[in-house]
């Protein structure tokens, strides 16, 4: 056989070889694409939120009946009632008039749909929504939640012992299991969602406690209502940052002014004091952590455990929080993964 022979013979084989790897590579891709559309199609997703009529939530509420508030706040009313068609108890947010009025030429219901995706275990889910003339509602899970805000400032004179009839103050590892959760629903709206969501006024009423004890965030997206409000009488100060109110291109709710509000929370949660509008929590807590007077900051009505290094790390990622402008402040990804192995350190 001659060399030119050979070469022939060698090419063919090669191109034979060729053709079985590139016949190999495309059945490859489409068993792979297969799988992976069935797997699209067995992966639960979130719905959208249900859009009710004004009737459907004037009979859950019988007609707005104040005996069925369950609370207040700057944005709205809450009441508790039953959907038609549902057998949960849901919660109702009814916006302000004057709220309503001030954004009535906004889009509503893109945002309510929008929200509604939030599909996370530290979120409390939007399940619907009503938009009508001078009306604005919001439905989300109810389940018997009550604030961080109650445990912390409104549960003072219950010691929840035997026949007392209240509830008891979070313990330390519980109010660390709270800071967690807090920090991963936030992670959730600023890194997962797309686009991101900015809660606008993270503080203890905005954070649900659940039977379980497992924090969950709500009212998020929300304070776009605010926008043609005076915000400052409108629960803000003292759970934003200083860059909230200068006007410049940085001012306004933003990830950085979240986590500011939620090293806000920090503080209370580690102090027992409430927050105010001069921000007098933080003036006074943080020399207090730099100087690492504990037996003075932490809430003493609480008895210090016996190794208080968790509550000194989660100490200096609250003083980190308030304690930077925004372009020095850590991201809600770093402070979570901290917070997260604290909670770890529990188990």
């Amino acid at each position: 056989m001659s060399g030119g022979e050979i070469i022939i013979i060698y090419n063919v084989i090669l191109a034979i070889l060729a053709i079985i790897i590139i016949c190999l590579v495309i059945l490859l891709f489409i068993c792979c694409k297969k799988k992976s559309i069935k797997a699209e199609e067995t992966l639960p997703t979130k719905q959208i939120a249900c859009s009710y009529s004004l009737m459907d939530i004037h009979g859950a509420t019988d007609g707005f009946n104040y005996r069925r508030i369950i609370g207040q706040g700057r944005i709205g009313s809450v009441y508790v009632g039953i959907l038609p068609n549902g057998d949960q108890q849901v919660a109702i947010k009814r916006i302000h008039p004057r709220l309503v009025l001030s954004n009535a030429g906004f889009g509503f219901t893109s945002m309510m749909k929008w929200l509604s995706l939030a599909c996370h275990p530290n979120v409390v889910p939007i399940l619907g929504f009503s938009e009508a003339p001078g009306e604005r509602i919001v439905v989300t899970e109810f389940g018997g939640m009550l604030s961080l805000d109650f445990y912390l400032h409104q549960n003072r004179d219950h010691d929840g012992g035997a026949g007392s009839g209240g509830t008891s103050l979070l313990d330390w590892n519980c109010r660390l299991r709270v800071a967690a959760g807090t920090a991963r629903g936030i992670e959730y709206l600023h890194e997962v969602m797309a686009p991101h969501i900015v809660h606008g006024c993270i503080k203890p009423s905005n954070i649900l406690i659940d039977v379980k004890f497992c924090a969950r965030v709500c009212d998020y997206g929300l304070y776009f209502f605010l926008t043609c409000y005076d915000e400052r009488q409108l629960g803000l100060m003292g759970y934003v940052d200083d860059e909230y109110w200068i006007g410049n291109e940085k001012r306004g709710c933003s990830k950085e002014s979240d986590v500011y509000g939620l090293g806000v929370v920090l503080l209370e949660l580690l102090s027992g004091r409430k927050c105010d509008q001069e921000s007098l929590l933080v003036k006074w807590a943080l020399p207090l952590i730099k100087e690492m007077k504990f037996g003075e900051f932490l809430d003493n009505r609480l008895m210090l455990p016996s190794d208080i290094r968790p509550l000194v790390r989660l100490s200096k990622v609250a003083l980190a929080c308030v304690g930077n402008s925004r372009k020095s402040r850590p991201s809600i990804v770093q402070v979570a993964n901290i917070l997260n192995s604290l909670e770890v350190g529990l188990l």
